[in-house]
């Protein structure tokens, strides 16, 4: 009797847990529209089976049953990030750490900072555990050192590559002029234009940080699970870079 209770409420611990870590997955995406949806069904479909509506509720369980089907279709991206992040948090999260020196993102902070001084848009996209393989391969691979003045020549306005995103990893310039995909978030702010939109997205599906540019305003933001931090100085930027990257007893290299 004792043991029944115990794995009873232990079932409904675990199923509890899961409703809680899928809604937090889906909120704030279109998502929640269709659960609505279908729970609104769900109860009108439960509702004619108790009034003995047979072609209402045949109907209903048809539509269900169609909905059911086409989810996988629907939501593909959110599906896709849900288990990302799964696989993030998980078991199987691979130990691989990236080599970050402070002078590679103190150039990093240094060109940004030029650049949103001279209003020149910038998407600079740092790698972290989750590799972005796929992003590097729609770009120009460069395989360079780190510098401030190569990345300013990138997103020189009259540079080929200037409009697409640069990425950062193992230390060096990894490519360039790289498509990013955009975020179907409809809590963002629909004044911000695409660089902030693909700089959320990447962030969306994978742990990399981005820092963008503004063209129009030459705001520094930061870009991270999916949030958007606006308004950055250099000072803000370096400390939360630092901190991500960088360990603690070379935390004084702030040159």
């Amino acid at each position: 009797m004792v043991w029944t209770i115990i794995t009873n409420t232990l079932d409904l611990l675990i199923v509890g847990i899961i409703i809680y870590f899928l809604l937090n997955l889906i909120q704030g995406t279109r998502a929640v529209q269709l659960i609505k949806g279908l729970v609104l069904i769900f109860i009108a479909s439960v509702i004619s089976q108790l009034l003995n509506l047979n072609t209402v509720h045949w109907f209903l369980q048809s539509v269900l049953t169609m909905l059911i089907v086409a989810l996988p279709i629907v939501f593909h991206p959110e599906l896709r990030r849900a288990l990302e992040q799964l696989g993030r948090g998980g078991f199987f999260t691979s130990q691989l750490v990236h080599k970050w020196s402070a002078k590679d993102i103190n150039e990093v902070i240094m060109a940004a900072d030029e650049l949103a001084e001279n209003k020149v848009g910038a998407l600079i996209v740092f790698e972290n555990q989750v590799g972005l393989k796929n992003y590097i391969e729609t770009g120009t691979k460069i395989n360079g050192q780190i510098s401030k003045e190569l990345i300013e020549n990138i997103f020189y306005k009259s540079a080929p590559l200037h409009d697409g995103a640069v990425i950062l990893g193992e230390g060096k310039i990894k490519a360039a002029g790289c498509l990013l995909n955009l975020s179907n978030n409809p809590s963002i702010n629909p004044k911000l234009g695409t660089r902030h939109r693909a700089a959320i997205g990447i962030t969306e599906e994978s742990d990399a940080l981005v820092i963008v540019v503004s063209e129009e305003s030459g705001v520094i933001s930061l870009a991270q699970d999916g949030e958007l931090i606006r308004y950055l100085d250099k000072s803000k930027l370096r400390e939360i870079l630092f901190k991500e990257f960088i360990p603690r007893k070379n935390s004084d290299f702030f040159s």
